[in-house]
């Protein structure tokens, strides 16, 4: 019987760390086919889409492979998974694994939008202006804007016209969306963090609209440096609420 998962914590992250001891553990051997999503939903007491955002974190990890029609199994590792997720039960260290992440999104994001500044086409482009306009709008609405802020950058990512950078933003994204989340969560503190935020991600179009790879690069190495930043100002009180989001 699966570990039902505790609802004060972050569902799919919790879901995914259940699953992979499944596998780790040899529970589910390689070669299985791991329970449907309905009988997932009732072991492990989540919805829908925690199984199915779980499973895309399972399958980011090279852990599984779902089969059309046939279900999703349990692959052989190749490698052992990099962990780059952030463990928000461990407090002393989340601030210095967060600003890692920004290290490493720095790195990968800057020279995707430099591809994407010289390969992008009318529908990348396309894609690229309804990601960023997504996130405000999801703002608007009282959302923290995760989910599009990973959605704007996988779109540059895209336009790179480089498959396999594309499938690494996405694998960072799903792997590093607690930290994005905290990042997030301390720019939303104050207006004009959201202010700079949104000129940044504004910057960083209209750098790949003008066909410009060097200022694209450096306009999301810019964005990134300007993350560490907005965090590094972050006081004790904001990390205490980032290790344990029930206090």
């Amino acid at each position: 019987m699966l570990t039902r998962v505790n609802a004060s914590t972050k569902m799919a992250d919790r879901a995914a760390a259940v699953l992979t001891e499944e596998i780790s553990s040899g529970r589910w051997p390689v070669g299985s086919k791991l329970p449907t999503e309905v009988a997932l939903v009732e072991q492990l007491g989540v919805s829908r889409t925690v199984v199915r955002e779980a499973i895309s974190m399972l399958r980011n990890a090279g852990l599984v492979e779902s089969r059309q029609g046939s279900g999703v199994f349990v692959l052989k590792p190749q490698t052992a998974p990099l962990d780059l997720s952030v463990d928000e039960s461990f407090s002393p260290g989340i601030k210095a694994k967060v600003l890692q992440i920004v290290e490493v999104r720095r790195a990968v994001e800057a020279e995707a939008a430099g591809l994407a500044a010289e390969r992008a086409d009318e529908a990348g482009l396309a894609g690229i202006g309804e990601a960023l306009a997504a996130i405000d709008a999801a703002v608007a609405a009282g959302g923290d804007g995760v989910d599009e802020d990973l959605a704007f950058h996988r779109a540059i990512a895209d336009a790179s016209g480089n498959p396999v950078l594309a499938e690494t933003v996405r694998y960072l994204g799903e792997v590093m969306r607690t930290g994005i989340q905290v990042t997030r969560a301390n720019e939303a503190r104050r207006e004009d963090f959201v202010e700079q935020v949104r000129d940044e991600h504004a910057a960083i179009a209209a750098a790949i609209r003008a066909r410009d790879p060097r200022a694209a690069s450096e306009a999301a190495r810019t964005h990134l440096v300007g993350a560490d930043r907005r965090l590094q100002d972050a006081d004790d009180r904001f990390w205490a609420r980032a290790s344990d989001p029930t206090a």
